[in-house]
Order: C-alpha cells, then sequence, then structure tokens
C-alpha cells in the first residue's frame, strides 16, 4: 500500500510545471534511486505518455496522473512532498524517511535485505577500523562486495569477509547464495592492518 503525500501546494505547483511542457497526458514519476542505501535520493521526474513502467503505481490527483516506480513503494513509505512559496519563488521538497533504511520483510528483494545488513549490522563494526563495505551488485544470487576505507587492501580482509561479513549475511538470508570481494586490495593507502 502506498502511503504519500502530495499537499495541495505541491499539486499546484507540479500541475504548473507539467503545463508548461505542452504535453497531453504528461505526469510525474516519482522512484528512490539507491534505494535502501545512505546514497538513496527520492527523485520526481517528468512522466511523458508511454515512459512510465506497467508495473508502476498510478495515482490520479485532480490536475495530473503520478506513476509510483514499484521496486520504490516500499522506500517511499511516509513520503511527503510539499511546496512553499519564498521570495525566490519556492521550493519544492521531498522527504522520504524511509528511503535509506526501510523495514525489511521476508518478500523484500534479495537487494534490499543484503543492504539492510550491511548498512546496520555489518558496517557499524566495520567502522572501529575506518572501514566499510558496500554492495556493489547481485550476480546469480551472490552479494558482490566491495571494501573500503580501512578494509581496502588490510591484511585481515579474507578473514573479515569468510568469518564476519558472509557468515552474517548468509546466516539471515538463506537464499543468498554466497559473496564476492570485487575490491582492488593491491592499494594499502588506508589499511587497518
Amino acid at each position: 500500500m502506498l502511503n504519500v503525500t502530495i499537499t495541495e501546494s505541491a499539486q499546484e505547483y507540479l500541475a504548473g510545471l507539467l503545463d508548461k511542457q505542452n504535453c497531453e497526458g504528461i505526469g510525474i514519476r516519482m522512484f528512490v534511486s539507491d534505494p535502501g542505501t545512505p546514497k538513496a535520493e527520492t527523485c520526481i521526474a517528468y512522466s511523458r505518455p508511454g515512459e512510465h513502467n506497467d508495473e508502476d503505481m498510478i495515482v490520479e490527483y485532480e490536475k495530473f496522473n503520478a506513476y509510483y516506480e514499484q521496486r520504490s513503494i516500499p522506500f517511499l513509505d511516509d513520503a511527503k512532498v510539499d511546496f512553499a512559496e519564498d521570495k525566490f519563488g519556492g521550493q519544492l521538497t521531498i522527504r522520504a524517511p524511509n528511503s535509506r533504511l526501510p523495514n525489511i520483510n521476508d518478500d523484500s528483494p534479495l537487494e534490499d535485505k543484503v543492504n539492510y545488513l550491511l548498512y546496520n549490522e555489518i558496517n557499524p563494526g566495520l567502522a572501529s577500523h575506518g572501514g566499510v563495505v558496500s554492495l556493489a551488485e547481485l550476480d546469480n544470487g551472490f552479494a558482490v562486495l566491495e571494501f573500503g576505507g580501512g578494509c581496502q587492501g588490510c591484511s585481515a580482509v579474507d578473514l573479515t569477509l569468510k568469518e564476519g561479513v558472509e557468515k552474517t549475511l548468509m546466516s539471515k538470508i538463506p537464499e543468498l547464495k554466497g559473496v564476492k570481494d570485487v575490491t582492488d586490495h593491491s592499494d594499502t593507502t588506508n589499511a587497518y592492518m
């Protein structure tokens, strides 16, 4: 279920922008890029007829349609879009408190589960050594990870990967087949050990 609020002032502002596009049937599309990570950004873009995905959730507002990317819906929970006028014209603000760390459940995509564990359980431990690990991609059920900070080039990274990161991920995400490290560990500039 979608729980996004677009205030009256934001709807008026967005409708004005859409009118200037001179395109019949244009709407907006809302999504989160890099969802579930500290790099997450909530975005609103124009959506011309035929540009949205068939899986998008469509919400009809009085003056336009909004298309919500299906994958982003859990990350948009409790989001609010508002517009406030000021002396420079005004500012559109988007607040999406769940875009970076969503609530994970059994039905969540594998990528979301891995990111959630990395940023909530694994990285806090690595931070004590100035390290960090992030998900580069998923490859046929394997989490392809990239280490940074004190972990990049650290002589103990194999132990950290196998005994810490992999054990934690595999024990909490049974559908995960394993982990791979794509980090260039030849750079030992910031290595912890």
